[in-house]
């Protein structure tokens, strides 16, 4: 049996999908679940649309980089370079002993092009690099290092991490190719943490990104004190995750991710990205006596809507185009034009290619997609993902407003202070 068929299959036996469900499924998904990986040129059909003239009517694609994309390797064999990324993945990952996540992880695979996870590392960049040949020259991946978790001793605890990529091979790749920029992941309680992140920014880091619950950092800490001064001093901006971590099961960690604890690093002067505008689940209001549960993405607005930070907040719009995100949130997200100048465009990649998460049709059935638009992309999307998910937030729109051409300039806020 083929890796394909044997996802579909698992797919089907742990969530008890009947065959009726899974009909009701492929329609809502519009009727893909894997990605096709067809990586060579876009169909002129395609690119001649009318739509997308329309995408990149007024954009500067030399200022266009994507600021939330992956790295995907697990270290097993040599790189596009003939090295080892030093990259490791958690044998939860890819054990059927662990099904939903061995089955997060095969989809992962499958989004990212790779046939043969032993040469994961490998595969993956040349497939991106393969992929980037048919979008619009000048456009840049910023490639993400992630850092174990650490105890509350600074210490790597390797056992509850999720995966790891090194900031060293995050460098290597950029180097290797004008494509790439990469954004550095260092934990700020490490003993070395202000020493590495010298290290990061002399060898072309453009930021640094934190995923909280996964990597057990309490931004209002105490402890990233000193990691928060040094950002300030290099200029270099914290990309964070905010709002519900799926792939951490603690809520005690899950509380990390509550966007008020950002104030912290506002305050001391750091300039803050807030991934996918917080826009997942719930966290307590931990400013108001009655500490009551209230959306995360509330809790990023009402950071937004505070003067004090309107020169250093931001948030990138990777992700909200899932199907598991709140709708009125999505459309606020659209609709408040005094944020896009401090919202920027990020993929999220490999996300993208994961089929199902992904819904044009359930996008256009509440009004944010035409149906016409919803064709052009399906059809986009089976040729180019990543393309697909700057089409579709492109065309988005909420009674006649669209993401502005600023959202999509993002090149600025790595290249100078905000």
């Amino acid at each position: 049996m083929n890796r394909r068929k044997f996802i579909k299959n698992s797919l089907l036996a742990t969530s008890g999908l009947s065959l009726a469900g899974l009909t009701t499924w492929h329609h809502f998904f519009d009727g893909e679940v894997f990605n096709p990986c067809s990586l060579d040129a876009i169909p002129d059909e395609i690119l001649n649309h009318e739509l997308m003239a329309k995408v990149i009517d007024g954009i500067d694609f030399n200022s266009l980089w994507d600021c939330h994309f992956h790295l995907i390797g697990n270290g097993l064999k040599p790189s596009i370079d003939n090295l080892s990324s030093g990259g490791w993945l958690s044998p939860k990952m890819t054990s059927w002993s662990s099904p939903m996540q061995k089955l997060q992880y095969e989809f992962y695979l499958n989004a990212g092009c790779i046939n043969n996870s032993e040469f994961a590392d490998k595969e993956y960049m040349q497939a991106v690099i393969k992929m980037a040949e048919h979008l619009p020259k000048g456009i840049r991946f910023m490639l993400l290092a992630f850092d174990y978790q650490h105890d509350e001793d600074g210490k790597a605890n390797q056992p509850d991490s999720t995966f790891y990529m090194p900031n060293e091979y995050a460098a290597r790749m950029a180097k290797l190719n004008p494509l790439f920029e990469w954004i550095a992941s260092i934990h700020p309680y490490r003993e070395d943490a202000v020493e590495h992140l010298q290290w990061c920014v002399e060898n072309g880091a453009r930021a640094v990104k934190w995923l909280p619950p996964a990597m057990n950092i309490d931004p209002a800490s105490e402890k990233c004190n000193a990691f928060y001064d040094a950002l300030v001093k290099h200029q270099i901006p914290l990309l964070t995750h905010a709002g519900d971590e799926k792939a951490v099961h603690s809520e005690e960690l899950q509380k990390l991710a509550n966007p008020l604890l950002l104030r912290k690093p506002l305050e001391m002067g750091v300039n803050v990205i807030v991934a996918h505008c917080a826009s997942l689940g719930e966290a307590e209001d931990i400013e108001s006596n009655s500490q009551k549960k209230i959306s995360n993405f509330n809790l990023f607005a009402r950071l937004m809507e505070d003067s004090n930070y309107k020169q250093n907040l931001l948030g990138d719009i990777s992700a909200i185009n899932l199907f598991n995100r709140n709708i009125d949130e999505v459309k606020q997200i659209i609709s408040n034009q005094h944020w896009h100048e401090r919202l920027l465009y990020a993929s999220d990649f490999p996300l993208p290619g994961v089929m199902p998460i992904v819904s044009s049709t359930n996008l256009a059935s509440h009004h944010l997609l035409s149906k016409e638009t919803v064709e052009f992309l399906s059809k986009l999307r089976l040729h180019n993902s990543w393309l697909f998910d700057f089409a579709q937030k492109r065309l988005l729109e909420v009674d006649g407003i669209s993401f502005s051409n600023k959202v999509f300039s993002t090149r600025h806020h790595f290249t100078q202070s905000i």
